[in-house]
């Protein structure tokens, strides 16, 4: 049965957009840079058509300190973007091309 089901995106796209107040002992991912990066990944997938790309805003995924931080699906891949530099890589190697930004990969821990 499940063998069945489409497949509706090749890579779907789970960006953490938790914003804490400053001094929160979790801290957010918010507060760590990932605005400008989720803005320029919005961009990027905006500015070229690619219908196999979804991008999702959501809230805490649990590993804050590691922030910002966004996890690619059906692979299950984290990463942890500095720049808008590893944006532009994550976009060209991961979603262009299919292959992952090794560098850029975390197994995140609590």
């Amino acid at each position: 049965m499940l063998e069945d089901l489409p497949v509706v995106f090749k890579y779907h796209v789970f960006a953490c957009f938790q914003q804490r107040p400053p001094g929160h002992p979790r801290g957010s991912c918010m507060g760590s840079g990932g605005k400008p990066l989720w803005d320029r990944l919005q961009a990027l997938l905006g500015a070229k058509p690619m219908p196999d790309v979804s991008f999702t805003a959501t809230g805490c995924l649990g590993f804050c300190r590691a922030g910002p931080l966004m996890v690619v699906y059906p692979q299950g891949i984290w990463y942890t973007p500095r720049s808008e530099a590893d944006i532009d890589e994550i976009v060209q190697s991961h979603f262009v091309e299919g292959k992952p930004v090794e560098r850029l990969i975390i197994v995140p821990s609590l």
